[in-house]
């Protein structure tokens, strides 16, 4: 395996949150700070606590797959979207890489700014409520899976986009709604049976019921049905990048 190839590609997209450190770490550590201030305050005081947990540390687990899904889906597809749209995708198609190692150095580096990410909202949830995680493994082995799982998926947009429109189609338009429809800021409980059917048939569901019983045992799916779930996911994806390989579409041309 060319270590020193996927190094290359990791140092380099990990060079980028220095140079963008504003936009990377400062905006989603104020935004999670409004949205306690707004969530945490403003309907706190009216829900007070759900499933034995008060509403501000009951949010937390969404708030971290919220930012999860959308910057690991973001970091990964403008990563290597940005090659193809200036040229350089060329000179990596034809260095002596393989695929695995290409994806082992863009991905890496997607994953890991997420992860840093979901830290860095875990430290700022702290300092704004009392809160504790039961199963830590458990949340890391979600954090890890969610964050590997799309940034492939990111991966494929990249390459699939055509232009930095088609970029935010995917975040913006499918996997917020889906954060916010997947019980991140409520319990499926609270609904009324038949729409709690339909809620099972939400994804994101899966994993933020997984990773908030990692911090509370709370969950309105099995654990181990989210954990199977996202690893299926992943595998899914990254063959859906191997075959983008393979074929070179949209990369030859």
């Amino acid at each position: 395996m060319n270590i020193y190839g996927i190094l290359a590609i990791y140092k380099f997209e990990m060079a980028r949150t220095k140079r963008t450190l504003l936009q990377s770490i400062v905006a989603p550590v104020i935004t999670t700070s409004l949205y306690f201030i707004v969530f945490g305050a403003a309907i706190g005081s009216r829900i007070q606590q759900v499933e034995g947990v008060s509403y501000g540390a009951f949010i937390v687990p969404g708030l971290i797959m919220l930012n999860l899904l959308t910057h690991s889906i973001s970091n990964a597809s403008f990563a290597i979207y940005f090659p193809k749209f200036v040229g350089t995708v060329y000179e990596m198609l034809s260095a002596p890489i393989s695929t695995l190692e290409v994806v082992l150095g863009y991905v890496g580096a997607a994953a890991t700014k997420s992860i840093l990410l979901g830290l860095i909202i875990l430290i700022t949830a702290s300092f704004f409520i009392e809160m504790r995680i039961a199963h830590p493994f458990i949340m890391l082995a979600f954090v890890v899976l969610t964050a590997v799982s799309f940034s492939l998926l990111g991966f494929i947009l990249g390459i699939w986009a055509d232009n930095f429109e088609k970029l935010s189609v995917v975040p913006m338009l499918v996997i917020t709604p889906l954060v916010f429809l997947g019980g991140s800021f409520y319990s499926t409980d609270m609904l009324p049976a038949f729409w709690q059917s339909i809620s099972l048939l939400n994804p994101v569901l899966y994993l933020v019921s997984g990773l908030r019983w990692s911090f509370y045992e709370i969950s309105e799916v099995n654990v181990w049905i989210s954990l199977i779930s996202i690893t299926a996911f992943m595998l899914a994806c990254f063959s859906v990048v191997v075959m983008m390989f393979k074929t070179g579409y949209k990369l030859r041309s």
